[in-house]
């Protein structure tokens, strides 16, 4: 039992291309520079010639996922990835967008802006996790930034900021330690400065959640509250319990459930982060191999997995083929397979609870539960986690990629909680 302890103590979870060509060099000055993407035939090219040259390991011994990522999973992935996918179709949409660098703390910071065109429209910065990236919310900007087009109001409009995290998709790579969540918070409140807030609202789920929280912490006068789908909330009795193996007997149904949940994945889903969190620069057969890469990146929670397999064996779910491929593919062409593992690792070095533990936020605080997330954050543990909830609503379906699987409820779900901050 000290073993899992140790874990729920310490472990922060979850959670050639962007250097070269695609944008200038690291510039020490506030410029923001406008961004497109540019994919080479030849990188393309040399993907399909990796997947196709896949060296695969014997089928799994077992009937299910229990040993990991499926053998007939990977390969129906690699067979449309080589043959079907197209990833000039995510190039063009990407490149419709406004986006933008901008060097922050030493660091090129890349990050999506879109404006709403209806006036008093509240500015909300989104941040994505691991193994997700920008891609995760590009369903979501259309209905947010123009809701009058999506059955809402124009007093329900956002201007929409979205950054990718350092080490991940278009921005820097750091290439010294230190680069933790309360940084990548303090470059966020930066980037909001630079474009003008005076008044905004932040959201995030998995290492988004962990940003938004510790901006929270900081509480800048411009952040007016915080949107989480993946709440830190976990109270410490509770923690006590998942450590011991006994589950409490008092605890109510939404209760039982979140414990069922927890339990699961701290037996089951940890291997990814302590790796990542441990030995970030072990992982070279994620930067060599696409097929390496695709199969660290489904292996973060079970319904996730579950979801993908299902979608890769011909089932119409909340993510396409093109959806995952997308997010993966982004990750190989830029090169972050490890420079993004790095964030476990800073987190491990400062680690002072588990991803899951109360921060003590306490500016206003609306929440979302999605409920095939990691775990389901029942009513009574957000309350006692945010002085100032302000918001709590269970959404039927959805899981841990929320404004990627469901952007219909995700964007009411906005529109919800930040009412009031109009």
């Amino acid at each position: 039992m000290k073993k899992t302890k140790n874990i729920l103590a310490s472990t922060m979870l979850s959670g050639a291309f962007a250097l070269q060509g695609t944008f200038a060099a690291a510039q020490s000055n506030e410029a923001i520079r406008p961004f497109k993407v540019h994919t080479t035939d030849a990188e393309l090219k040399d993907l399909r010639q990796r997947i196709l040259a896949t060296q695969w390991p014997r089928k799994e011994t077992v009937n299910d996922p229990s040993q990991g990522v499926q053998l007939g999973t990977m390969q129906k992935l690699a067979q449309y990835w080589a043959k079907n996918y197209d990833w000039r179709k995510m190039e063009a949409k990407l490149n419709t967008l406004p986006q933008f660098v901008t060097n922050i703390d030493g660091l090129d910071i890349h990050f999506i802006h879109v404006r709403s065109k209806h006036p008093n429209a509240l500015p909300v910065i989104i941040t994505h996790g691991w193994p997700g990236s920008i891609i995760e919310q590009l369903k979501v900007i259309d209905p947010l930034t123009n809701p009058t087009a999506y059955g809402g109001k124009a007093e329900d409009a956002f201007d929409v900021v979205i950054p990718s995290l350092p080490g991940h998709g278009f921005s820097a790579q750091p290439t010294a330690t230190g680069w933790d969540v309360t940084r990548v918070a303090n470059a966020w409140i930066e980037l909001m400065k630079r474009l003008g807030y005076k008044k905004y609202v932040a959201q995030g789920g998995d290492w988004g959640n962990a940003v938004s929280e510790t901006m929270a912490l900081i509480a800048p006068p411009e952040l007016a509250a915080i949107h989480t789908n993946m709440p830190a909330t976990v109270p410490a009795p509770i923690t006590k319990a998942l450590s011991a193996g006994t589950m409490p007997a008092d605890l109510s149904a939404d209760e039982k459930n979140a414990y069922g949940q927890l339990g699961y994945f701290f037996k089951n889903g940890l291997s990814y982060a302590l790796e990542m969190g441990y030995r970030p620069q072990t992982l070279y057969g994620i930067e060599d191999s696409p097929i390496g890469l695709a199969s660290w990146m489904l292996d973060h929670d079970i319904r996730s997995y579950e979801l993908i397999a299902r979608v890769f064996d011909g089932q119409q779910e909340g993510l396409s083929k093109d959806d995952i491929l997308d997010n993966i593919t982004l990750y190989w062409l830029t090169h972050t397979g490890v420079s993004s593992a790095r964030l476990y690792w800073e987190a491990f070095q400062t680690a002072k609870g588990g991803f899951f533990d109360p921060r003590g936020v306490k500016i206003p605080v609306a929440v979302s539960v999605f409920p095939d997330e990691i775990y389901a954050a029942p009513k009574n543990w957000a309350e006692q986690a945010y002085s100032k909830l302000i918001y709590f609503n269970k959404v039927d379906k959805g899981g841990h990629f929320a404004a990627w699987e469901q952007p219909q409820a995700f964007t009411q779900e906005l529109r919800a909680a930040f009412r009031s901050f109009r």
